[in-house]
């Protein structure tokens, strides 16, 4: 990244011999990420976060419907805040179906809400809080098929930590974005099936061809698109998902180890990086925070639910008590050092604040 933060500050735009060099960085990143999630590098359109992605599709597929009836989406009780808020605002009647207690979604129960005025469903790859990866998606896109309403996967969880394959998918449209998967935050994708026309979410300029205005942050694209290459191949994901499972079955021991803390979330298909937590007896912010003080990163909640008061929907929608849950999370740089921190910090910490509670 650092050239084109330092010496290539050029408009990718512009015919010029400058233009032309940063608008070949963009387009080499553009084929890396492409290459990466299965798609050809025409699908591939840039934005800034994978909110924008997820914004941009579920506007794109319901202002490109021009029919007589109002028209409807479909999606699930457990997706991220920002799919849920862009289809609750969306001018559109919504659909919300629920989860099992491990928080998966049924395909046939997605299908049944699908009607004739359904311009859009909209469904997670995999869970962004308990981890749990969603088995029914292929089977909606299959079962929905080419005459269907358009289908958007939201894989922003699951990239970077599970194979993508946006044409084995089957979906018309698919969310990434960079920093799950190793590259900066501020750059992203929208991936959009070939042959597929929406209008964009932003306008004012023909850039990402006429998908998406706005100048395009091309060190970040640069960044996201050399994150996407050092995968490319497979033999670093599957080696980086192994050493996380690991990882993250170690961290469950040493927590299970307390009394009244149970794993939520699928045990079995759930990503490799990411474990959540019920902790009986205390809620979630104060472990947070007693963690903290002894150097251990731990978040309550979703990545995306920081300034949120109310309690997890996820967690909600699955039955579980929403106040009380840890969301533990590992990374490429994660070592034995923070492994062990964790499985020190943690039971000092809940057993300190019981007895608090208890006093």
């Amino acid at each position: 990244m650092l050239p084109y933060l330092r010496g290539h500050p050029a408009d990718p735009g512009r015919v010029h011999s400058d233009g032309r060099a940063t608008r070949v960085a963009v387009e080499q990143a553009r084929e890396a990420v492409a290459v990466l999630l299965g798609a050809r590098p025409r699908e591939v359109v840039f934005t800034a976060t994978g909110t924008e992605a997820v914004n941009s599709a579920v506007w794109g597929a319901v202002t490109r419907e021009v029919g007589a009836g109002r028209p409807h989406i479909v999606t699930t009780a457990v997706e991220h805040s920002s799919v849920l808020a862009a289809c609750r605002r969306a001018d559109a009647d919504l659909s919300v179906v629920g989860v099992d207690g491990l928080g998966r979604f049924d395909a046939g129960a997605v299908l049944a809400e699908v009607r004739s005025e359904t311009v859009l469903v909209s469904v997670q790859l995999a869970n962004h809080e308990v981890g749990t990866v969603q088995p029914a998606v292929p089977l909606i896109s299959a079962a929905i098929g080419p005459n269907g309403p358009l289908v958007h996967v939201d894989a922003c969880a699951a990239a970077g930590h599970l194979p993508v394959d946006f044409a084995a998918l089957g979906a018309d449209l698919c969310s990434v974005t960079a920093h799950t998967l190793g590259g900066p935050k501020g750059a992203a994708a929208l991936l959009i099936r070939r042959g597929l026309r929406i209008p964009p979410l932003l306008v004012g300029g023909d850039q990402e061809r006429a998908r998406r205005a706005g100048m395009e942050d091309v060190p970040a694209i640069v960044g996201f698109g050399a994150a996407a290459a050092e995968l490319a191949d497979g033999t670093r994901l599957a080696d980086e998902a192994a050493t996380a499972q690991a990882q993250t079955d170690r961290l469950l021991a040493a927590a299970s180890a307390v009394p009244d803390v149970a794993p939520l979330g699928d045990p079995d298909g759930r990503l490799p990086s990411l474990v959540c937590l019920a902790v009986g007896g205390v809620e979630a912010e104060p472990v947070l925070l007693g963690l903290d003080q002894r150097g251990v990163a731990v978040h309550s909640g979703s990545s995306c639910s920081s300034e949120a008061l109310e309690p997890s929907p996820v967690l909600a929608a699955m039955g579980a008590d929403a106040e009380r849950s840890l969301r533990v999370s590992v990374g490429w740089s994660t070592g034995d050092a923070d492994l062990d921190a964790f499985a020190t910090a943690f039971p000092e910490v809940v057993a300190k604040l019981r007895a608090l509670r208890g006093s």
